[in-house]
């Protein structure tokens, strides 16, 4: 911690306007006392845990199961508490219990033939699990915590001891009076969501909520009603920032990519948007279009063939006006340096052939009945009409509009905490391992202060007054979903055009930037962390964004530890790649573990079988001394809190400021 100079009379004459301040919420001499010793206890408690995730990709069900496991520390607690008393099957159970309170207790009430026997052996269980978890925290967060209705019945639970054999009869009187009352049910529910509550004290999300997966609104919801989070923004959500300001070319984006992956209805039942008017544009302009390489993967076995045929005929309506959209923007801005991408005029319409650099490659899809040869890049009226009812759409969904509120208020391009440095992708590298200028509206960033720039352009573009500075962030919000020089994105092109045309899978091809090919050097990732502050040897860089293909002998720790890549691989999209399904992080007071997680099954298994999601600890960094509140960033504000305190009691003992009574 950092030290600071001894409390001087001339000191405390220097702040006097801040400590008068100060003195109204702390009028006395005992008022000041009393919250310096409560800042000093709480410096000396075990340090909450953190639990980081990343590239969640709308599968909310594998998400709510591992926020629900604390990515196997809930199963740990039982294990370590219960040691060899309980069987195998008793641990699963009394986890799934915790995990799915009231799915689980329906099942059993119908299994179990003593429920009061069972109730009662329960309770005492999940109240030796719920002392165990709150042990980290003072009596007043966890008072904050508790569910209104039980408050003072599990405080009387929490803080008596069972070992004592008069409070034993007394926490055995209250458990019976639960039963006999019939209120079990509830208050076993509200033991295990405090359980789930309070294993966690922070959550980080590393980057991209949304796409590919069936249920990115639900995630966000969940998330908007945590009880401590932040986000740092990756691409894909940075893409429905984009959508939700009413950039279009993010719109076009974000329903291809819903209609590539099958998961439309989280724009059609998650947030209100009508895809009606793109539906029937769709059957019109492409009736005897096959669509052949537009149909929508992971809904084999969800939808019948004619909505599979008419998803993939919306699926290349909306990916041909995107192409035509994102023409226009790299032609209104040269800076943006994507000439690269402008492909439509590269086609000979008669011949089904893309010409590019003196090639010529064959299409496997000729048909562009909305695209005029001599203007390729511009909308047809009918085109123009159906964007502007989309765009309608979007910018007026409540629910979207509350999901922004919520990544803008708890997001971010990146976040320091507690010596680590949290981004989804990448910081822009020369090939020397350098930082990168990146021009923005004419002037050059590097490192953090282009992240700064990132982060203030986005916020512009959703909040900003309309004008040119508000156009220009709007337009910068594309590219950071795609533009080389992205630092949320990290590669040179996306071959989207490409694949969906073209057989040569080396215009597919996809360059990544420097900075994957130089972060496993222990030095660049050093230069990165010191340009953010972080100058200790345990601190790390943690990141998502590029699944960790373990098939491929691919490790999640680079550059001898300095790194951790942790995406999730919650989409099942990438599953095959991989093999796994990715990794989380947990941060506790012992210090730092890597989980490696198999793929969930569904949450109907985890409740009927107890089937938890199968995760391999991997020990980072391991201290025989806890790591207590006063190691932490928290820990650091409240000594500044108890100095400026201790100058308040030397002005009130000098006379300096009057108590008032």
């Amino acid at each position: 911690m950092e030290k600071r100079p001894p409390i001087t009379l001339e000191a405390v004459y220097n702040d006097l306007r801040y400590l008068q301040l100060l003195s109204t919420r702390f009028p006395t001499i005992s008022d000041a006392s009393t919250e310096i010793i409560n800042l000093e206890a709480i410096l000396n408690l075990p340090k909450g845990t953190e639990h980081f995730l990343t590239d969640l990709h709308g599968e909310y069900e594998a998400f709510l199961h591992v926020l629900k496991n604390a990515s196997g520390s809930v199963r740990r607690k039982v294990e370590e508490i219960f040691g060899q008393t309980l069987r195998e099957s008793e641990v699963k159970e009394l986890c799934t219990l915790i995990y799915y309170p009231e799915q689980k207790l329906e099942l059993i009430k119908n299994e179990e033939k003593d429920v009061e026997d069972w109730y009662r052996i329960t309770m005492h269980q999940l109240i030796r699990v719920c002392q165990n978890v709150s042990s980290k925290y003072t009596r007043s967060k966890v008072r904050k915590a508790l569910p209104e209705k039980f408050s003072y019945i599990l405080q009387e639970l929490l803080h008596e001891s069972q070992i004592d054999p008069n409070k034993q009869a007394y926490v055995n009187g209250i458990i019976s009076t639960i039963i006999s009352t019939g209120r079990a049910d509830e208050c076993i529910c509200a033991i295990c969501n405090l359980i789930q509550r309070l294993t966690i004290d922070s959550l980080h999300i590393v980057g991209d909520i949304f796409d590919r997966g069936p249920g990115a609104e639900i995630i966000m919801d969940t998330l908007c009603a945590y009880h401590n989070f932040d986000i740092q923004w990756g691409n894909h959500d940075i893409l429905w920032i984009g959508a939700a300001a009413g950039n279009d070319s993010c719109i076009a984006n974000v329903i291809r990519l819903s209609l590539r992956y099958g998961n439309h209805p989280t724009l059609e039942d998650g947030y209100g948007i009508n895809l009606v008017p793109l539906a029937t544009f769709a059957i019109e302009k492409y009736k005897d279009d096959p669509c052949t390489q537009f149909m929508p993967k992971e809904v084999e076995n969800q939808v019948d063939e004619k909505t599979r045929r008419l998803l993939a005929q919306m699926h290349k309506a909306i990916s041909v006006i995107q192409f035509k959209l994102e023409s226009q923007l790299i032609l209104e801005h040269p800076d943006f340096k994507m000439e690269n991408r402008l492909l439509l005029d590269k086609i000979d319409y008669e011949k089904g052939i893309l010409m590019l650099d003196g090639k010529e490659y064959p299409l496997r899809d000729k048909n562009f009945p909305t695209v005029d040869p001599k203007k390729p890049f511009a909308l047809t009226p009918e085109e123009k009409e159906l964007m502007s009812r989309l765009h309608y759409s979007f910018v007026n969904s409540e629910k979207l509009r509350k999901h922004m509120r919520c990544l803008f208020s708890y997001g971010s391009m990146y976040l320091v905490r507690n010596n680590n440095l949290l981004y989804h992708a990448s910081i822009p590298l020369n090939e020397d391992g350098t930082f990168k200028e990146v021009n923005i509206g004419g002037r050059k960033y590097t490192g953090k202060p282009l992240l700064d720039k990132i982060d203030q352009l986005i916020r512009l573009a959703y909040f900003g007054v309309e004008g040119e500075e508000k156009k220009y962030a709007l337009d910068y919000i594309w590219y950071l979903w795609c533009g080389e020089d992205a630092p949320s994105f990290g590669k040179d092109k996306m071959a989207t055009f490409e694949r969906y045309f073209t057989d040569c899978k080396e215009l597919w091809k996809e360059t990544k930037s420097a900075y994957y090919r130089l972060h496993d050097e222990r030095s660049v990732c050093e230069m990165i962390l010191q340009e953010f502050g972080l100058t200790s040897p345990t601190a790390h860089i943690i990141n998502g964004h590029v699944p960790v293909k373990t098939l491929k002998g691919e490790k999640p720790v680079k550059a001898d530890g300095k790194l951790l890549v942790i995406d999730g691989g919650f989409s099942k999209a990438y599953q095959a790649e991989t093999g796994i399904a990715g990794y989380t992080l947990i941060f506790h007071s012992r210090g730092l573990q890597l989980v490696q997680h198999e793929p969930f099954e569904s949450t109907q298994k985890a409740i009927e079988d107890g089937i938890d999601i199968i995760s391999t600890n991997i020990i980072l960094e391991l201290s025989q001394q806890r790591m207590m509140v006063r190691d932490t960033d928290i820990g650091r504000e409240l000594e500044e809190q108890i100095y400026n305190l201790n100058k308040l009691l030397v002005a009130y003992r000098n006379g300096f400021i009057k108590e008032k009574s």
